[in-house]
């Protein structure tokens, strides 16, 4: 039994929805960042759980891998099939199936996007704040625990998600945890799911906590001569408790690509992109304390605004940062990476990167969701080019190495992948074999995005 057995079986079922033309099954290889693209055997999309769980019971029995894919907006290569197979398209299984407003949850199909979803929950006063930047579709995010530029108020998938339809290796069709807001009844298979980029299981249906549309909104902009006087901003900020919602760091040569890709006009600094939600007497107050720190810190200015055209034009523009900063080198790549660590050693992990960066003949932009210590490089190359490759993984590999000696993780949000698999051993020692024995049990034939994230598949 082999991968192509698999897919004769399958085609009947599937008539159109199974695809193996070249170009679908090249969109399907590949994702946002500079990983070796590899095309999958095919493409199938259900519109069931029944057809997802037909999907893996065929699988299991002839030995062929399968990778979900959501919208293909991974950095860290989760959705390349790099042992071939089957991926699995969820784009048509996107419907909200209740709304819970009572209870402020929602349960939806894995492919829904995060923009579709806040427009159907338009009119019922809630909404869905786990903001990654690019348009995932919920079943991706769940599976990377994405997080974005509000968790600092709002936390990550692993807080959002409540409840999950899985289907496993085997075709078993199960339900992990429930509407309610606690429980002590058994294993938390939940957040096991949740993050395990799609090698324990397949995600089918999500109950996803939601929250109240603020009764105001305001947004801010403050530029500083310098990264430490930003990040030790930043830092004063969460450690005097203000419930900020968005706190963002954008570095001197990510704030050129933003004015050049989105059109602005803000000083060559580096710059704190900010945003309250609250009641208007408690936004204004929190945009008046968050202005005093920067002024303390030495900004050139706090600018702030709560109309909702600028905002919206303000965060859309941040949410495109990664195009504007690939923007800086024409005809490049980008190299992305990410790492984390505690607020009180953010300031040292980006300035030594800083360091890093100025003796490297590469341009690499930083980006961070800084209030919960989270910053990003994008590390422009020509994929073609070994010697730039070799110096970007030298990069990344100093960042990575840095992150887990200041006491953080190796990926505060992009995931493991591809990318960050070589350094699962040094963050969690022992434990990553126990990751492997778990994968071993739920997925003995290693059919489930092999080449990902544990040992030995």
């Amino acid at each position: 039994m082999t991968i192509e057995s698999a897919i004769e079986e399958l085609a009947p079922h599937f008539g159109d929805r199974l695809s193996r033309t070249a170009a679908v099954r090249e969109q399907h290889g590949h994702d946002e960042a500079h990983h070796a693209p590899k095309p999958p055997d095919a493409v199938i999309w259900p519109r069931s759980t029944d057809e997802v769980a037909l999907v893996a019971r065929t699988c299991h029995a002839h030995g062929c891998p399968i990778v979900p894919w959501g919208t293909g907006t991974s950095l860290e290569g989760q959705v390349i099939p790099v042992q071939g197979g089957i991926s699995l398209d969820f784009a048509r299984m996107d419907q909200v199936l209740a709304v819970h407003a009572e209870d402020m949850d929602v349960v939806v199909q894995p492919g829904i996007r995060r923009k579709q979803l806040n427009e159907y929950l338009r009119d019922t006063g809630l909404f869905f704040p786990i903001d990654p930047g690019a348009d995932a579709s919920l079943g991706g995010m769940a599976a990377t625990r994405a997080s974005g530029t509000c968790a600092v108020r709002y936390g990550t998938m692993r807080e959002a998600v409540l409840a999950l339809e899985v289907v496993m290796a085997d075709g078993r069709v199960i339900r992990t945890g429930s509407r309610a807001r606690k429980s002590s009844a058994g294993y938390d298979l939940t957040k096991l799911i949740v993050g395990s980029e799609g090698t324990l299981g397949i995600i089918t249906e999500l109950t996803i906590r939601l929250h109240g549309v603020p009764e105001a909104i305001s947004a801010a902009t403050c530029a500083f001569i310098g990264m430490e006087d930003a990040v030790n901003a930043v830092i004063q900020t969460i450690q005097m408790g203000v419930p900020v919602a968005r706190i963002e760091l954008l570095d001197a040569l990510t704030i050129r690509g933003f004015n050049g890709y989105s059109g602005y006009d803000m000083p060559e600094h580096p710059t704190l992109f900010l945003e309250f939600h609250g009641s208007e007497s408690g936004v204004a107050e929190q945009a008046e304390t968050v202005g005093e720190i920067a002024r303390d810190h030495g900004c050139l200015g706090f600018d702030w605004t709560t109309n909702p055209e600028e905002r919206s034009r303000l965060w859309q523009a941040r949410h495109d940062v990664y195009y504007a900063q690939q923007s800086l080198r024409k005809g490049s790549r980008g190299y992305v990476t990410d790492a984390c660590v505690p607020i009180s050693r953010l300031a040292e992990a980006i300035l030594e990167t800083a360091e890093d960066l100025a003796t490297s003949p590469l341009i690499a932009p930083l980006v961070g969701h800084v209030g919960d210590g989270n910053f990003h490089l994008a590390i422009l190359i020509d994929p073609t080019d070994p010697v730039e490759v070799a110096e970007a993984e030298r990069l990344g590999t100093r960042i990575s190495e840095r992150a887990l000696r200041l006491g953080g993780t190796v990926t505060g949000e992009h995931g493991v992948g591809l990318g960050k698999r070589k350094f699962m051993q040094a963050e969690h020692g022992d434990a990553w074999a126990v990751m492997g024995d778990i994968k071993r049990t739920l997925d003995p034939r290693g059919i489930l995005n092999p080449g990902k994230i544990v040992p030995g598949n």
